[in-house]
């Protein structure tokens, strides 16, 4: 690994630099076109003819430092000083590379400070292409071998690149978005850096009035949306416990309906639930048609505002803290509670002084990501909010409305930041630095011991009717999509469906005539892609988190959760402002949309990856590192199955997120990539709810199909205990 590994790599940059196009295509390399113009022309030449025929002499010097780092490669030297020469060279690469292709644009120089120091220069670039890329991606793995030659990451060549990997990819598509929007708090709006605007856009009344608690109006909305995410995150863990402990700790007879039932609020577009609790609940809904029509009590509004908000939350979120606690409630072992039980314990305190502790960083994790969902939840509120206002609808509408004030918008994203760094601090003091460990590697063939009669009650007091009301509200979501018009003609119809889903056979063959179809090919191409990449670096991120350390590991832990925290609108904007000028032009592409689901959607894969494998004894990777294993050979073959839970929430969390989302790619798709949700909202702007409804229906039944298909391939974790159903087969 000395001379092979950076000797490849920096053969491998050499020859993309001098063969591939060094900035983007218009019709991308599958077209051959740029084939003939390598060199000679200026749109499809490479980096090394863009800087000797084309007069770009600020390539020269990034291309420079990568012939050194091949010759550092191949040089005669010590382990230690080769690797501390190529995180020199790939360091100096990396500085090289950025400061040319941020500090040159479609206009010479991209600021004026630049002008005034250098003058105004004859020359421009756009967005790097396949060429500039690769270039970039080299600098990279040179650096992460040259830290593990050097001692680093336990010399393990593997963590360094993982680490640097995932350090590159947070810091690009998630912290220089975000930052790219959240310094426009501090300016004014011709852009000049103005600090005291910030507390004065912090500083309104709307957003810290305390007037609700003297009966004198609303709260600001600072409080609302603290209020809102507290109540969320305790109810969403609550009821996401019941669930979990119904599901792997009675003796249900429906527990595969049940967990269809927990993860259906999940795999609907965010509207829905919304639209489902109004033709419910709402003045003209079916409950106070009915009160009206038998009680004689006039029809109320109560659904709009703080309850109406917290209970669509509540069904949207719990989902979310079921697929996080399920894997941590099975993971814990029945020796302890049989430990408990030798020791005369009864059930209940074994359940309250054993199980639950052990369970403490999945319900702590559950709450956090409950927390930070709802202070980042836009459709909800936007559809049942009423007077009731939150930051994240006073951020869009600081976006899309009238004031069109970009300054204000990011100063609220700021707060939000705020909230969410402190959820973070109070889940990491909660959690604290005790073992929570349950999975080992010695044998475990104890039986989970039956909750206790009160625990077991509540538990299915609180699943059961919440999931009969799942039912009830998604029966009438169903209906609504088979009548003419929800309301006012309950005809029963297909014509909604039809319109949407026609296929049509002409000679050629068929033809997918329905209005969706482009939509939802499109959808289910993207989210396809995207789902393994979300869950993959999720769970990669939390391994290196929970298992590796180094340098920097806390404040990678709560990188990771930065998207997470910024509502989906401030994203969307975010990557147009970022990624819609060189160095990377990505605006307008399917690339663009994809990066914004992953990681947008990955936090959930690092949360889940981390509570289940807080429960997995180290000692494990200690005996695989025994056997001579490396670390890909331990993460893939002794943790990542006992990770199996956590894989599949992450992939079923990345792929129906990836299909349900809205406010975060609303800006970013264009008429070649329309997603399914965006199509539905502008249905439901038009009025046409039967089809925005048929449309949701067959997204809900597609993302079952793929919950189903993403189970049956990743399959069960098998710890080798007894379960519930043999304890009784034996008495």
């Amino acid at each position: 690994m000395n001379v092979r590994a950076p000797l490849v790599w920096s053969a491998a940059g050499l020859l993309a630099a001098a063969l591939l196009p060094w900035y983007a295509l218009e019709d991308g390399l599958a077209s051959g076109d740029w084939l003939s113009g390598l060199w000679s022309s200026k749109d499809y030449a490479s980096g090394v003819a863009q800087a000797i025929e084309h007069g770009r002499w600020w390539l020269a010097p990034a291309l420079l430092v990568l012939v050194a780092c091949l010759v550092v490669s191949f040089a005669p030297l010590a382990q230690r000083r080769r690797g501390a020469l190529l995180v020199a060279t790939s360091c100096i690469g990396l500085v090289l590379f950025g400061a040319q292709a941020f500090a040159i644009g479609l206009r010479g120089w991209s600021a004026g400070w630049l002008v005034s120091l250098f003058g105004e220069m004859d020359g421009q670039q756009i967005g790097i292409g396949a060429g500039g890329a690769l270039v970039l991606v080299t600098f990279l793995a040179l650096l992460s071998i040259g830290l593990a030659l050097r001692g680093a990451f336990g010399g393990d060549t593997f963590v360094a690149g993982a680490v640097t990997t995932v350090a590159a990819s947070i810091l690009l598509f998630t912290a220089w978005p975000i930052l790219h929007i959240l310094v426009q708090a501090f300016q004014n709006a011709d852009g000049a850096f103005r600090p005291q605007l910030m507390i004065e856009r912090l500083a309104e009344a709307k957003i810290w009035s305390l007037r609700c608690l003297i009966g004198r109006g609303g709260c600001g909305v600072a409080w609302n949306t603290l209020f809102l995410a507290l109540c969320c995150g305790a109810g969403s863990t609550a009821l996401g416990l019941a669930f979990a402990l119904v599901a792997t700790r009675t003796a249900f007879r429906f527990k595969r309906t049940l967990r269809v039932l927990t993860v259906l609020p999940i795999i609907t577009p965010p509207f829905v639930i919304g639209l489902a609790l109004i033709l419910v609940f709402g003045r003209s809904g079916l409950v106070n048609h009915f009160l009206e029509w038998t009680l004689a009590i006039p029809p109320t509004r109560w659904i709009y505002g703080f309850p109406g908000v917290l209970l669509a939350q509540l069904f949207a979120f719990t989902p979310v803290a079921f697929l996080v606690l399920i894997g941590v409630v099975e993971g814990v072992s029945p020796t302890f509670e049989e430990a408990s039980q030798t020791l005369r314990a009864d059930r209940w305190a074994t359940f309250t002084t054993v199980s639950l502790p052990l369970m403490l960083p999945g319900l702590a994790n559950a709450f956090l990501v409950g927390f930070i969902e709802s202070i980042a939840d836009f459709g909800n509120p936007i559809v049942l909010g009423g007077d009731f206002g939150v930051l994240s609808t006073e951020i869009y509408f600081a976006v899309v409305g009238a004031q069109l004030d970009y300054g204000r918008a990011a100063a609220l994203a700021l707060l939000l930041l705020a909230l969410a760094l402190g959820a973070f601090w109070l889940q990491r003091r909660l959690v604290g630095r005790r073992s929570y460990a349950t999975i080992s590697g010695k044998g475990d063939s104890g039986l989970p011991t039956p909750l206790p009669d009160a625990a077991r009650r509540a538990a299915q007091w609180i699943a059961l009717p919440w999931a009969a009301f799942t039912l009830l509200l998604y029966a009438f979501t169903f209906a609504g999509g088979l009548v003419k018009v929800w309301g006012r003609d309950y005809t029963p119809t297909l014509a909604h469906y039809v319109k949407a889903f026609s296929i049509e056979r002409s000679a050629e063959g068929l033809i997918w005539s329905g209005a969706a179809w482009n939509s939802f090919w499109t959808t289910v191409k993207l989210a396809a892609i995207a789902a393994p990449l979300t869950a993959a670096l999720g769970l990669v991120t939390a391994w290196l988190v929970v298992r590796q350390r180094f340098v920097g590991r806390a404040t990678l832990e709560f990188a990771t959760m930065l998207s997470f925290a910024v509502p989906g609108t401030v994203i969307g904007v975010a990557y147009v402002f970022a990624f819609n000028v060189p160095p990377f032009e990505i605006t307008g592409t399917a690339l663009i949309i994809v990066l914004c689901f992953v990681f947008r959607n990955m936090p959930v894969g690092v949360r889940a990856g981390m509570a289940a494998m807080s429960q997995i004894d180290g000692s494990l990777d200690e005996a695989s590192a025994t056997l001579r294993a490396g670390a890909p050979q331990t993460l893939f073959y002794v943790v990542m199955p006992l990770l199996r839970p956590a894989v599949v929430g992450a992939l079923v969390y990345g792929f129906v997120r990836a299909v349900t989302t809205v406010s975060a790619v609303v800006f970013l798709v264009t008429a070649e990539y329309d997603l399914a949700t965006t199509y539905i909202i502008l249905r439901v702007i038009n009025g046409d709810y039967g089809l925005a409804i048929a449309y949701s229906c067959a997204l809900i039944a597609l993302m079952l199909a793929a919950i189903l298909l993403i189970q049956f391939l990743v399959g069960d974790r098998r710890l080798g205990r007894r379960s519930m159903l043999q304890q009784r087969g034996r008495t």
